[in-house]
């Protein structure tokens, strides 16, 4: 029986026709919205008190709601998070909101505990459910396991290799692989993490990691043992992560590398969505929630075009330009938005993720400053209308833009249109040379050609 499926495994390679599924992060409607726009199939959210993710998340029940009839209608899924560790206090309220969920509809549940696993197949028996990468599963035994359980499909454990995927797939093939292709990896095993808890008293398996793995240490010498002192990059040099806690102090050994001793590199498997296909991968994950909307629709459409390029070659058509140099191009691409730099994590069976051990995160030459609102709903300032340039466009400023700045504005299909920012207005139609974000004010830029709304815009550095 094993032969016959691995056989259906490699039929599917030589059709080089890829229909992975691409999932994105989305921390509150807008960024839904923006992951569909630049091509995700699906996205994954969850109201905070439940989901893995308490701070940056604007979810309730009613823009949640919203955010399924938004999917729906354009033929896109949502994957609403119920992966916390539960508690005893949590068991009540867990029922009252599946039955909340029922109501409004998503996709498929996103579970972790055996407990809520049980709930959800009492409350809404008939709700696809996946298995949670929090629930660490490894191995095909495991796999089995869950599927028996009723899981349709398994979020598979970041630290599982590519041959065990394959495995995997070959021994369990009724049941749904997904696995996280792109983003933050954390130092504890699939994010099973207590630093945070210990150090800030704010729990990682509530959803509610105050990052200390991303937290800058100072070494220092204490009777004769190595110990570090806790530094927070926020803090600009103070000793402590908070003003009121006294220094800490834990003894801890330090390598020749330096100081950020658990800050991991972030996952890009961009390379190799076809090799995850090829062993059995119907979804690619991207990492994410907390991240802000440009950083979804970059990674996203980063991703769809991969994918979209495998389609093509799938039938027949013959690659534009060599491997090596769509590669290059990808890269770079995913290289303008915050990274920590890049790697492949455990897909090889590294021993361990490659460590950024220099600095909290990789050199960014571009920052985001804003999105484009569509002109729709923003009437062009009548006084803005005289001057001498094609077009004008709404932008909602997140960051700062200055008259003269370099910056590509970035489409949610298609390539990015770069140039040199020209004219500016403000929403009275006045002509300004800076703007600034944070007042969430709409500005008139003056544009060569038209472009969509959410088009998105950075700026170099």
């Amino acid at each position: 029986m094993v032969k016959v499926k691995w056989r259906s495994c490699k039929s599917r390679v030589k059709s080089q026709k890829s229909n992975m599924q691409l999932i994105s992060p989305a921390g509150n409607l807008d960024k839904l919205k923006t992951a569909f726009a630049f091509g995700a199939d699906a996205v994954y959210c969850g109201i905070p008190d439940f989901s893995l993710r308490v701070r940056i998340n604007e979810f309730d029940l009613a823009s949640l709601y919203e955010g399924v009839k938004y999917a729906h209608a354009r033929g896109k899924k949502v994957y609403v998070t119920l992966n916390i560790f539960v508690h005893e206090r949590h068991l009540v309220e867990i029922e009252k909101h599946l039955a909340a969920l029922k109501i409004i509809g998503p996709d498929a549940l996103v579970v972790s505990d055996p407990g809520v696993l049980q709930i959800v197949k009492k409350v809404w028996p008939e709700v696809k459910i996946h298995l949670s990468t929090q629930a660490n599963c490894t191995n095909s035994a495991a796999a089995r396991f869950w599927f028996e359980q009723g899981v349709s499909r398994i979020i598979l454990a970041r630290e599982v290799t590519l041959e065990e995927i394959k495995q995997i797939h070959v021994t369990v093939p009724a049941v749904e692989l997904e696995c996280f292709v792109h983003g933050a990896m954390c130092m504890s095993y699939s994010g099973r993490c207590l630093l945070s808890k210990y150090f800030s008293d704010r729990s990682a398996n509530l959803g509610d990691c105050s990052q200390p793995c991303r937290w800058k240490y100072q070494a220092h010498s204490r009777d004769a043992k190595s110990c570090i002192c806790i530094k927070s990059e926020k803090s600009k040099g103070a000793k402590t992560t908070d003003a009121n806690q006294p220094e800490k102090l834990f003894e801890m050994d330090e390598d020749e590398h330096g100081s950020y001793i658990m800050n991991s590199k972030d996952l890009c498997l961009v390379e190799y969505l076809r090799e995850l296909e090829d062993a059995g991968i119907v979804a690619g994950k991207i990492e994410g929630r907390a991240k802000s909307a440009y950083y979804v629709g970059v990674v996203t459409r980063v991703y769809r075009q991969v994918i979209e390029g495998q389609r093509a070659r799938g039938k027949g058509q013959k690659k534009v330009e060599g491997q090596k140099g769509k590669n290059k191009k990808y890269l770079e691409e995913l290289g303008k938005c915050q990274n920590r730099g890049f790697t492949t994590g455990f897909l090889f069976g590294k021993e361990m993720c490659e460590q950024n051990t220099d600095a909290g995160h990789a050199a960014c030459a571009w920052e985001f400053c804003g999105v484009g609102v569509g002109t729709e709903s923003h009437s062009v300032p009548l006084s803005a209308t005289g001057g001498k340039h094609n077009r004008l466009i709404p932008i909602r400023v997140h960051n700062q833009i200055f008259v003269g700045d370099e910056i590509e504005l970035v489409v949610p299909r298609g390539e990015n249109v770069a140039m040199t920012v020209g004219k500016m207005y403000d929403e009275k139609g006045l002509a300004i040379t800076e703007a600034h974000g944070g007042q969430g004010k709409i500005i008139w830029l003056a544009v060569d050609k038209e472009v969509p709304e959410r088009t998105l815009i950075r700026r170099k550095l």
